[in-house]
């Protein structure tokens, strides 16, 4: 039986601790991605480190584009902008739509079948 695949878009605070709790129960192979040249690497790179000594052999990698997302089994979607001063609920829930159809779209054209 081959592991699930499962990807996080946005490998901020949020982010990264779903792929690491993802990682550490073995639900499947993770593939974590943002925006950010080099954070989804790195914080890839720390989880695989510390596989062996939590225990845990899921494969994690990190990426800046959706290519390597081709397949997954779940998605979780964790990007977004964060709230700045003198934004409102509205303002904030508007950027965040935008980020959200566009993901969503990346996602649905490479992971047809993904939930």
């Amino acid at each position: 039986m081959s592991r699930r695949k499962i990807t996080v878009v946005g490998a901020g605070n949020v982010g990264a601790t779903v792929a690491h709790i993802a990682a550490l129960k073995e639900l499947g192979d993770i593939v974590l991605v943002d925006v950010v040249e080099g954070i989804p690497q790195g914080k890839a790179l720390d989880m695989r480190e510390a596989g062996p000594v939590e225990g845990f052999d899921s494969a994690v990698v990190g990426y800046n584009d959706y290519e390597a997302t081709a397949g997954s089994d779940v998605v979780v979607i964790t990007a977004g902008f964060p709230r700045k001063p003198g934004m409102s609920r509205d303002d904030l829930l508007n950027a965040n739509a935008d980020i959200v159809k566009g993901v969503t779209q990346e996602i649905a054209r490479r992971s047809p079948q993904a939930i």
